[in-house]
């Protein structure tokens, strides 16, 4: 792994002001030599400095974060909750959105700027991401990735979807539910492998077969947003025949469209059907009923991936991968009840 300019100038065998002209993009420098250096960082994957000027040996005191995205309130609550953080034990922060394809490009950047530490928050295509694992490893940089498990030698502390699915099957078994419909955890995220994972579990565990008393028809609308899609699917599951006594929404937000998809078509939660979301969002509290759901234990998780990368910084890296996972927390709300009960309840209060 070639570390310095110095270096990669030996490695091609050009003088370290020549290099560091083309590095730097400075005219009258022959096509051949600006191909030849070309060529040889496609070749190496050596990334400049980008401040090496400012920084005459020190560290760098900073950690790239690479988000899945910033579309939804949980991704955004762990970026805050990493910053602060890291903000206490001295480190600043450098944000890049991980796109797919751009991988490679985000992380050598992060590279050129010397950060100490990489994390990765999010679910990502696993073989891009574990590319890039590979390449951070090779280059000695620690890293840690929060909820997508099973990487290959990837230090990783996740939130245990499936056990929050089996909580959730849990409660609804025992209030005398044995028909479920999914809402959204069929289509979707990588993160709906755990969910599904989790209601497979919970449902073999009281010898219940899945395929004979859960129904999903996600198939039939397009997920654009999340609380159309939810309100779209509860249309049609008021027409299905046979329809499920509870529900289990992906998330909050698919959850709640369905609440009010189910409200318009003139039933009553949970007088007539349970329905259950996952993360825990403050909008779960203002809807009536207030919803049953999962919290993420997202300042559990966000602190313990901090301390596992920086117990990394200054040391070799460790032979063998760190695999956390982190316990969610079952939010009883009101949009879930007895089954046989259900029917005695009052919608008014």
């Amino acid at each position: 792994m070639i570390r310095s300019t110095a270096e990669f100038a030996r490695h091609v065998g050009l003088a370290r002001t020549t290099v560091s002209r083309v590095l730097n993009g400075q005219p009258g420098l022959k096509a051949k030599t600006i191909e030849r250096v070309q060529r040889a960082l496609a070749e190496t994957g050596f990334t400049p400095n980008a401040h090496a000027v400012h920084l005459k040996g020190k560290r760098t005191s900073m950690i790239g974060i690479c988000m899945e995205d910033l579309a939804t309130p949980p991704a955004v609550r762990k970026l805050a909750v990493l910053q602060r953080v890291l903000r206490m034990r001295g480190f600043s922060s450098l944000i890049e959105v991980f796109t797919p394809g751009a991988g490679r490009d985000v992380v050598r950047h992060f590279q050129s700027l010397r950060v100490e530490a990489v994390v990765f928050i999010g679910h990502f295509h696993r073989e891009e991401m574990e590319a890039r694992i590979a390449e951070l490893t090779a280059a000695g940089t620690p890293h840690v990735v929060i909820d997508h498990y099973g990487l290959k030698g990837a230090n990783t502390v996740t939130l245990d979807r499936a056990a929050g699915m089996e909580a959730v099957v849990a409660h609804l078994y025992d209030l005398g539910h044995r028909r479920f419909g999914l809402l959204g955890v069929t289509k979707g995220p990588t993160s709906r492998i755990d969910r599904l994972t989790g209601i497979h579990t919970a449902l073999r565990d009281r010898r219940l077969d899945f395929d004979a008393c859960v129904v999903s028809l996600d198939h039939l609308h397009e997920r654009r947003n999340d609380f159309d899609y939810g309100r779209a699917l509860a249309g049609s599951f008021v027409r299905h025949p046979g329809r499920p006594t509870a529900f289990l929404g992906y998330n909050d937000e698919i959850a709640i469209g369905a609440l009010r998809g189910f409200q318009e078509a003139g039933l009553k939660v949970p007088r007539d059907v349970s329905l259950t979301g996952f993360n825990n969002q403050d909008i779960c509290h203002m809807t009536w009923p207030t919803l049953t759901t999962v919290d993420q234990n997202i300042d559990t998780t966000v602190e313990e991936a901090a301390e596992v990368l920086i117990s990394q910084l200054g040391k070799p890296l460790r032979p063998r991968p760190v695999v956390r996972t982190i316990a969610p927390l079952l939010v009883v709300g009101e949009s879930t009840a007895e089954a046989k009960k259900a029917e005695g309840l009052k919608a008014e209060r």
